[in-house]
């Protein structure tokens, strides 16, 4: 008579699997040429090694780490939008950036898309030979300033600020909330109702102007790094401050569907951070014995946040490729903005999870990359505007009220 006994499932031993293969798991940098490729490695190594360390504290304090601006330019940061580099590689390295750190990833996404893009195609000559050159340096900061205290989805309708041409200077006069580095910006590229036609116009502020007064907005959860300011306007500038390109709002149209675009690479990059934290902590945290990854419910959470990564990273590929082929609608934008959020939201709630109680200390990073995806979420556009532009779209009705 045999004795069966019953068979001990061992588990494997660990293994130091490298996470960097894992982030971009549809090969998307196959698609660069030789010279893109470095130089994403090379900013890819500057943003983990030098920049992502260095962030946590200021991000505590909510507090600007000037210091790592020349850095950040010398790498050419400050011009991705305009040095002739491929949108596969622009998107790549917004990605790269908002691994790093979401805050400077929107600091530089609204430095390139929105300020640098709209001097470059609405800006005169001579508005371009003055700021360009300094801002793609970084050795200025732009402020967009669009949304207003009582007008955020609604501004197209309701934006109040006013602009009223006299004597051939532009006074302007109102107030905006949610200016990003309005605090420490350069430049204010203002969008005011002009009181002669009623349509919405751009204006290129400098922030040194006698009426120019920011504030910055404290107890943000999110977004801590970035400057955020409400900002008061009671300013005179030259007849020449206008953009002449920017005489009705329908012109910001396709600045804004690249800006939604840009938001898509950020939720790419932060759920790259989100499978980085939370696999390497995993791969050396151990409980009973053994590490956490080699328990079933952490391998189907990283696996599940893999998979998301993974579907945000290959739709944002094949809208690059629309892009470059000048292919990108507002419905795209709005869909790969809104659909790449939530599930970077989604992704974000497993991760942290895999950290215990130690996924609630931003030194262990993944609350403080959790907090900053809610501010994606709603900004560009909340989920749900977002969402109703995309039906509005799939539709050709309108469910804004």
């Amino acid at each position: 008579m045999t004795t069966q006994t019953t068979p001990v499932i061992q588990k494997r031993a660990r293994k130091n699997v490298p996470t960097e293969q894992h982030l971009d798991l549809m090969q998307l940098s196959r698609h660069l040429d030789d010279a893109e490729q470095a130089r994403l490695a090379g900013l890819t190594q500057h943003l983990q090694q030098t920049v992502r360390p260095a962030v946590i504290e200021p991000w505590n304090a909510e507090e600007f780490p000037d210091r790592l601006l020349p850095g950040l330019a010398a790498l050419g940061l400050g011009e991705t939008l305009v040095d002739g580099s491929s949108p596969l590689f622009q998107g790549l390295a917004h990605a790269a950036i908002a691994r790093a750190d979401v805050s400077l990833s929107a600091l530089l996404g609204i430095h390139n898309e929105l300020i640098i893009g709209t001097i470059q195609q609405l800006g005169s000559e001579d508005q371009r030979q003055r700021w360009l050159p300094r801002l793609r340096s970084l050795e200025a900061i732009g402020a967009f300033c669009l949304t207003e205290p009582e007008h955020g989805s609604d501004i197209a309708g309701g934006l109040a600020t006013s602009a009223t041409l006299s004597d051939g200077e532009w006074q302007i006069r109102g107030s905006k909330r949610w200016i990003g580095a309005g605090t420490m910006a350069d430049i204010a590229l203002v969008w005011a109702r002009d009181t002669a036609d009623g349509q919405i116009k751009g204006f290129l502020v400098p922030t040194g102007t006698p009426g120019y007064r920011a504030s910055k907005i404290e107890g943000k959860t999110g977004l801590r790094i970035m400057q955020n300011a409400d900002v008061e306007l009671d300013v005179t500038v030259p007849e020449d401050a206008i953009l002449p390109g920017a005489t009705s709002f329908s012109v910001t149209n396709d600045l804004l569907m690249s800006s939604r675009a840009w938001v898509g690479w950020q939720a790419v990059g932060a759920q790259q951070a989100l499978f980085d934290i939370a696999s390497g902590y995993a791969r050396q945290r151990e409980q009973f014995g053994t590490p956490l990854a080699s328990f079933q419910l952490i391998q189907s959470t990283l696996a599940h946040v893999a998979g998301n990564l993974a579907v945000s990273t290959a739709l944002m590929g094949e809208l690059s490729r629309l892009q470059e082929e000048g292919a990108l609608t507002m419905l795209r934008a709005s869909l790969a903005k809104a659909t790449l959020t939530r599930l970077a939201r989604e992704s974000a709630a497993a991760a942290r999870e895999i950290l215990g109680g130690n996924g609630i200390l931003s030194t262990h990073e993944i609350a403080k990359v959790a907090a900053d995806i809610e501010a994606l979420y709603t900004y560009e556009g909340t989920h749900s505007i977002n969402m109703l532009i995309a039906g509005r779209e799939l539709t050709g009705m309108s469910a804004f009220v």
